[in-house]
């Protein structure tokens, strides 16, 4: 086992206002990086800039965050934060403004930084400490050290980096009843895609596998009864919560496998929701890992305590029509993106960029 995650981590109903200590000894300035509504309607915003009025810390807000932040805006929201003087980071929202808020640390620790730079970690000077309120149920971006934003051609990267992890993370999961039912249902087959790609990546240990089926066990009834159109409760939003925050923990080790890199090219191209275009693949990706390792697939099944069909007409609930149709000359196109992969690699099984095309062309020829 090999186990590394410096955050402190808070969850639970008014965490923020019960720690405001912690946010006193990062500094007396600080810049808000955030979406233009998501913040602030969830309620989230409000009691970060109570706590942080309470802690006499002046903050600013640069709430410029777009669904697949590019490097641009950060590189942007850095130089903001720098002639701001800011002396740490806030992130809140979902993954979105979370990732962007790690780039905008690094950013504004050195402005003249260009994103090849950014890319290569040529970075001068450390990044600014940074503090994360996370709003959605789905990414755990809170608890890892990797930022996903998108590059210049318009293709999404992830960066790992130790520098990255937050010094301090809040989970409230009050602030994610104000999310939508396909905002919910999204982020929750992320939770899915995290544990399940986290268990069946060949850097899992005991420690990851842990983290990765608690997250599934928890995930799976309120994301049935979100499928179903059900209003979730405070305990259902509570559970799915930690359940994201468990699914990070458990990638913050592992990383993902191909469901993830793969999907990112549907969010690309055709706009797919990330949790919607990583979960597309799960299935295929457990087809994958039980043939390759049969005995090590029943025990993942075991120890969430559902079948594969149960797990699968799950995520099928949960996932819409996409609508997706490509050519096979489109496919033949992308995939030398795939050859050599670090996310395909990462799999538990034998997967070559032939079984990509098949699974892209069954899904969408």
């Amino acid at each position: 086992m090999d186990y590394f995650m410096p955050t402190r981590l808070y969850t639970g109903e008014g965490c923020i206002a019960k720690h405001v200590a912690d946010l006193r000894v990062l500094g007396d300035r600080c810049v808000a990086v955030t979406s233009r509504h998501a913040a602030k309607a969830s309620g989230a915003l409000d009691d970060v800039e109570r706590a942080f009025a309470e802690a006499g810390i002046a903050l600013d807000v640069w709430d410029g965050v777009t669904e697949n932040p590019p490097v641009s805006a950060c590189a942007e929201a850095g130089r903001f934060a720098a002639e701001r003087n800011a002396q740490f980071i806030c992130g809140i929202g979902g993954g979105s403004p979370l990732d962007a808020a790690k780039a905008v640390a690094v950013f504004a620790a050195n402005p003249t930084l260009d994103e090849e730079g950014f890319y290569d970690k040529a970075w001068e000077c450390e990044p600014l400490p940074i503090v994360l309120v996370g709003t959605t149920a789905g990414t755990g971006s809170e608890v890892t050290k990797v930022s996903v934003l998108t590059d210049a051609a318009a293709r999404k990267h992830s960066i790992h980096d130790d520098r990255l992890f937050a010094a301090v993370a809040f989970g409230d999961s009050r602030y994610t009843h104000t999310c939508s039912r396909p905002v919910t249902l999204s982020c929750g087959v992320d939770v899915l895609a995290h544990a399940t790609e986290s268990y069946f990546s060949r850097k899992a240990d005991e420690i990851s596998r842990a983290f990765a089926t608690r997250a599934i066990r928890l995930a799976m009834d309120p994301l049935a009864a979100a499928a179903e159109g059900k209003e979730l409760d405070d305990g259902q939003r509570s559970q799915l919560y930690d359940a994201s925050i468990l699914g990070g923990l458990a990638i913050n080790t592992t990383g993902t496998c191909f469901p993830h890199n793969v999907g990112y090219y549907l969010t690309e191209n055709y706009g797919v929701a990330h949790g919607f275009a990583c979960a597309t693949f799960l299935p295929a990706m457990l087809d994958c890992v039980r043939d390759y390792d049969a005995a090590y697939a029943a025990a993942f099944y075991s120890e969430i305590g559902a079948d594969e069909g149960t797990l699968t007409g799950l995520i099928g609930a949960c996932l819409p029509d996409l609508g997706i149709r490509m050519t096979t000359d489109e496919i033949e196109a992308a995939l030398p993106r795939w050859e050599g992969n670090g996310s395909v690699k990462n799999t538990r099984a034998d997967v070559s960029t032939g079984d990509i095309r098949e699974l892209l062309e069954s899904l969408f020829v």
